[in-house]
């Protein structure tokens, strides 16, 4: 099963206000582990940067100016998510953006639903607890360090470890043994056991009359059927 983890940083809370995306950050994950393949971009929003905005992710105009449009790297990132559910946390707020930039693009927009949303997932889990990606790491011991500011794909890369929790965790002593794969791809494992002769149990003649005793009571049993 595919899974995108996606987050997005933004200039602003409401993008019918003019507010535009600046970075989208996603994490593919395959029976929810990373594979490793991501889409990562920082967007030029063709408008200032409010002070507020810069404050939570540290992206000015200027490190932006050069960066390309949405438009330029909408097909690339349709592309990458394909039909996959997108984790996100506060789902909403992302979906938002994303539509509007899809829409603008000349893009179809994404339904609601196609969105999983860590956030409700954790509210439902720990109700009246804090539930904002910083305090999910901490919960669950993921090592968040290195977030001194919002970035979408340290986010999206946080919060992938945070979904795996949220969906349980991983669950010590299932991993399959691997060994050297053969030509069909599979993995062959040899399992060393001492031999052990086969024993016999000889049946005595109380049984053998109480087992024909029990067929008498049986319709049509199969062990008479010639």
């Amino acid at each position: 099963m595919r899974e995108i983890v996606l987050d997005t940083e933004t200039t602003g809370f409401k993008p019918e206000e003019g507010h535009r995306l600046v970075e989208i950050g996603c994490i593919e994950l395959v029976n929810h582990v990373a594979t490793g393949e991501r889409f990562h971009v920082y967007l030029n929003p063709e408008r200032d940067m409010p002070p507020e905005a810069f404050a939570v992710h540290g992206l000015s105009s200027d490190f932006l100016a050069d960066k390309p449009l949405f438009n330029d790297v909408a097909a690339e990132f349709v592309a990458f998510i394909g039909d996959s559910p997108l984790v996100i946390h506060n789902a909403a707020f992302d979906m938002t953006f994303l539509n509007w930039e899809l829409k603008i693009a000349g893009y179809p927009t994404m339904p609601k639903d196609r969105a999983i949303d860590t956030l409700l997932m954790a509210r439902q889990k720990f109700p009246g607890s804090p539930a904002s990606l910083d305090a999910l790491c901490k919960r669950f011991g993921v090592d968040n360090a290195g977030r001194t500011l919002h970035g979408a794909l340290l986010d999206a890369q946080l919060l992938a470890e945070v979904y795996l929790e949220l969906r349980g965790g991983r669950q010590a002593g299932l991993a399959l043994a691997s060994g050297p794969a053969t030509k069909s791809g599979v993995s062959k494992v040899r399992i060393d056991r001492p031999f052990r002769e086969a024993r016999v149990f000889a049946v005595s003649a109380e049984e053998t009359a109480a087992h024909a005793d029990l067929l008498k009571k049986l319709k049509n049993p199969l062990w008479l059927a010639e």
